[in-house]
Order: C-alpha cells, then structure tokens, then sequence
C-alpha cells in the first residue's frame, strides 16, 4: 500500500506539472505516453503467442500522433501552414504494415496485422484527442479542459472504488470485472459530477452544467472502457498490464478509462465550442 501510494503521488504530480508547462512540453508528455501504452500492449500480445509488426507499429504510433498534434501549433510556428499534408502521409505509412507482413514467415499473417492496427486504435487515438482536448477551445492552448478531464476521471474511479467497496452488493459486469458492482458505478458517477461542479468554479471555459454533463459521460464511457481493458486482460490471461508503475500495473491499467471516454468527450466539446 505504501508503494502505491507513493507511486501515485509522483505519478500524479508529474501528470499535473505537463498540464503548466506549456503546449509544447504537453504535447510531447501524452506524445511519450501514447508510445509506451501501444508497446505495453503489443507486449501482451506476444505473451498470447502473437506476434504483432511491433517496429511498424510504433512508427505508426508516433507518426500518427505527431501528424495530428501538429495541426494544433499553426499559431506557434505560423510558417507551417502546409503541415495538414503530413497527415496524407499516414496512408503509405500504415500500408508499410501489410507490406512487412508480406517478408515475414508467420502462421497467422492476418492476425498479427490486426494486432498492429488494433494497438494503435486502442491507445494512439485516444491521447490524440485528449491532446486535441487542450486546443478545443479555439482559443489556443488551455490547460484547463484536459486537467479537469483526468481530475474527473479520478474521482469516477476514486468514487466508484470507496462506494463500492462500501456499499457494493449488486455486479456491474462479473463477467469481465468481478469486483465492480452498479453502487459503485452509480458512486462514482456522483462524485465526478461533484468535481465537475467544483472544477466550474475555476475553470470558466465551460458553464457547470456542461463540466457536470463532462463528468457524467466521462464516468459512463470510461467504465466502459475499464470493462473493454478488463476484458483484454482475461482473454490473454494476465492480471496487470505491466509493472512500470509500482503498485499500480502498468500504463493501461491508469488509462483505461481514458481510452474510450477521451474521443467522447471531444465529440461533445467540439460541438459545443463550434
């Protein structure tokens, strides 16, 4: 408990600090975590006998992830205008993919392009729009919209957690997450709403009933996306996702609520500030 809790902290503090170092150091830090999330998870694929175009991929993965960043620094570095075409570039550059398959001698061609494509859907698009979520604003770079994003998402989760663990009698999803149960779901999804109201007093970008309605969807989706991990996790049989973070698995343990809620949630906003 010690060792999680002191992991946590440094872990928390670091993420807190990219949000006030500017665009660029954010952009680089989610960047850097988008990469080690798709090779943590090509890493479990191996261990279910797989084998993933791991190279490939992770070029992929940063490519795709720079190309679309990159849109959003036009105001810093005005002489790059015509920095939309990279993102033409992704074509050849994920067609590589299938090419490579081509020279390999595997049993299971098909399966291991799968793979490939899937860790980069599962893990670099996701930080790609959490990214996008400090420029959707239109006004530049805030700070504010991301941070209260992962504020919330750990309320959902501290929230669902203590409720749960308190009051917890009736299975969410047993199937694929034993210990989750509605209580739980239902306490978490109060507590971020709280945060979210919270979070409307500093953070003026959003009125509180749009910061409320941001935690709601962040609570919902991102169970589901915990659910999604879970489910990963039992298909290839392994408890954690990794042990870079002690006490806490690996990076797609903390971030798979971010997964599936990050896209949401800027859907939503986008259509809001547009």
């Amino acid at each position: 408990m010690k060792t999680r809790a002191i992991t946590g902290f440094f872990f928390v503090i670091v993420m807190l600090g990219s949000f006030f170092a500017g665009a660029a150091v954010f952009s680089v830090f989610y960047g850097i975590l988008a990469v080690l999330c798709l090779q943590e998870f090509y890493g479990l694929i191996k261990q279910s006998g797989s084998s993933p175009n791991t190279a490939t991929g992770l070029i992929n993965g940063v490519y795709t992830y720079a190309a679309f960043a990159a849109l959003f620094h036009w105001d810093v570095y005005p002489e790059a205008q015509t920095i939309h075409k990279l993102v033409f570039l992704l074509v050849p550059a994920m067609m590589a993919i299938f090419i490579q398959e081509l020279y390999r001698n595997t049993n299971k061609p098909f399966e291991n392009i799968a793979y490939t494509f899937l860790g980069i859907i599962l893990t670099v698009l996701p930080f790609t729009f959490f990214h996008a979520l400090g420029f959707v604003t239109n006004s530049g770079f805030s700070a504010h919209i991301p941070m209260g994003f992962l504020l919330m998402l750990w309320a959902n989760d501290t929230g669902a957690y203590l409720v749960g663990r308190q009051f917890g009698r009736t299975k969410l999803f047993e199937r694929h997450s034993p210990k989750k149960t509605w209580e739980g779901f239902i306490g978490g999804i109060i507590i971020s709403a709280v945060a979210g109201y919270v979070l409307s007093i500093y953070f003026k970008e959003l009125v509180w009933r749009q910061w409320v309605s941001v935690a709601i969807l962040i609570s919902i989706v991102g169970t589901l996306g915990d659910l999604v991990e879970s489910m990963f996790k039992r298909s290839i049989n392994v408890k954690d996702s990794g042990g870079l973070l002690p006490g806490h698995g690996g990076l797609l343990d903390r971030f798979d609520g971010l997964f599936m809620a990050a896209p949401i949630v800027f859907a939503y906003l986008y259509f809001i500030f547009n």
